[in-house]
């Protein structure tokens, strides 16, 4: 029996719908951080302290010194949300408008300027492939990535059609030590932290 379009959709957006309740009931629950994609749930095991929260810390300091009074670099909730596509992130720094953060619930991520994520040691693939494939699909403009495992990272820009759906038409590869322009401005970065191989500490920096 072939079921109908219809009734495909709305067991789509059931199936998302009780996926998203459980990750809202987890946040506060279990260490880590719960997202939706089209794969199901995704759960990211990032250490509280350490390279992945310095990186967070530095860029956004790094970008308020340079955008405009009226735009933050955010992090941490809310989420955002296309319960239209089942995608609900939450992305590691958000450069948001002021304005369009005055909103009951999740984020609309076509508000974003710009995503930026710092590549967890758990679950690298979250941040190289789902999501290069989830923000544009969702409207994201410009998403940023930082991996301290490597100490590299790249630019994603300029949303087109392709067979596939909406995907990044450009990619600007970088080193750490390098500058970095993310949407209209440019931040350092120098002294961002790596990850060590198993068994060493860490690198520490100062900003």
């Amino acid at each position: 029996m072939t079921i109908a379009p219809d009734n495909a959709r709305q067991g789509a957006s059931h199936r998302y719908r009780a996926m998203r309740d459980f990750v809202q009931s987890m946040d506060d629950t279990l260490p880590g951080k719960f997202e939706v994609t089209k794969e199901g749930i995704v759960h990211d095991m990032m250490a509280p302290v350490g390279p992945h929260e310095l990186t967070t810390l530095h860029l956004r300091k790094r970008l308020e010194k340079v955008m405009p009074d009226e735009n933050v670099a955010h992090t941490g909730e809310p989420d955002v949300e296309d319960a239209s596509e089942g995608i609900m992130r939450r992305p590691d720094v958000m450069v948001i408008a002021m304005a369009d953060m005055y909103v009951p619930g999740s984020f609309d991520p076509r508000t974003l300027i710009a995503a930026i994520e710092i590549v967890s040691r758990s679950n690298p693939d979250n941040d190289w492939v789902s999501k290069v494939r989830d923000y544009p699909l969702i409207g994201i403009p410009v998403y940023a990535i930082f991996d301290p495992r490597t100490g590299t990272g790249a630019v994603l820009t300029d949303i087109h059609s392709t067979p596939d759906g909406p995907r990044y038409a450009t990619r600007k590869d970088f080193m750490y030590g390098e500058d970095v322009t993310i949407a209209d401005w440019t931040i350092s970065t120098e002294n961002l932290p790596r990850y060590k191989a198993e068994g060493q500490a860490d690198e520490r920096t100062t900003s």
